[in-house]
Parts: structure tokens; sequence; C-alpha cells
């Protein structure tokens, strides 16, 4: 199966998750520090039965992953979602 993380600012440096699938919440968590942990967070609650993540980050997918890659390059995918979230909100202005 392939989940989706949903990960939003909530405040100063504050981060929240959710990891769904098809459209239902399965868990989720928020206070976290930065968008990498709540990456790190979701992932170590997934089941055997995953075998992906696609990774929203305030509305917008900004990839889809390998549960590998998820643990291996975390901070590496933050970045991608930051960056990829930032330049889709520059263009809508």
């Amino acid at each position: 199966m392939i989940v989706r993380f949903h990960i939003d600012p909530i405040g100063q440096g504050q981060y929240e998750y959710r990891v769904s699938y098809e459209g239902e919440a399965l868990y989720g968590d928020a206070g976290l520090g930065s968008i990498e942990e709540c990456i790190v967070a979701a992932t170590e609650g997934l089941g055997s039965d995953a075998v992906a993540a696609e990774v929203a980050y305030n509305g917008v997918v900004s990839g889809t992953y390998p549960l590998a890659s998820l643990a291996l390059m975390s901070a590496q995918i933050a970045d991608h979602a930051l960056q990829t979230t930032t330049a889709i909100e520059e263009a809508r202005q």
C-alpha cells in the first residue's frame, strides 16, 4: 500500500503530520520541530504492508518515495518538499 504523509506548519517552528491511506486517517502527531522529524516519525509508525509514501507539505505533494528512501534520505526529502511547496506558492502569486 502507498500511504500519504500530510505535513503542515502549526506555529513558530512547529509542525504536525497525519498519515492516511485512501483518504482515511491512520495516525499522526503534532508539535514536532521540523519537516524531517515529521517524516521520520511518520515512517516509524508504518506497518509492514506499506511499501511507499507520498509526501505532502502544506497541501502540495512533492513526490512518492519507497520506504528505504524515506528512512535513508529524510533530510533531502524534507528539503525537496519545502522547495516544491515554496515554488508553487510563489507561482500562484
